[in-house]
């Protein structure tokens, strides 16, 4: 997914956006990744000022598909 359209689905503030913040915002997010139980977990930092914009854009592109 092109990073402006990814921005769209985020936020408002990220659908004007430029690419750098888009990238620096919603794709470099620094995480851990943790296995347990056969399931993989990403552990995202909790006081990040876009974690709202990060979890819409996340919903939007793992969602079911609709009817």
């Amino acid at each position: 997914m092109p990073p402006r359209s990814a921005g769209t689905l985020a936020s408002a503030f990220h659908a004007k956006a430029i690419t750098a913040t888009i990238r620096a915002h919603l794709i470099h997010v620094p995480a851990r990744l943790a296995r347990s139980a056969r399931r993989l977990r990403l552990h995202l930092p909790e006081h990040r000022s876009w974690h709202d914009a990060f979890t819409e854009l996340f919903t939007a592109t793992h969602a079911p598909p609709t009817a």
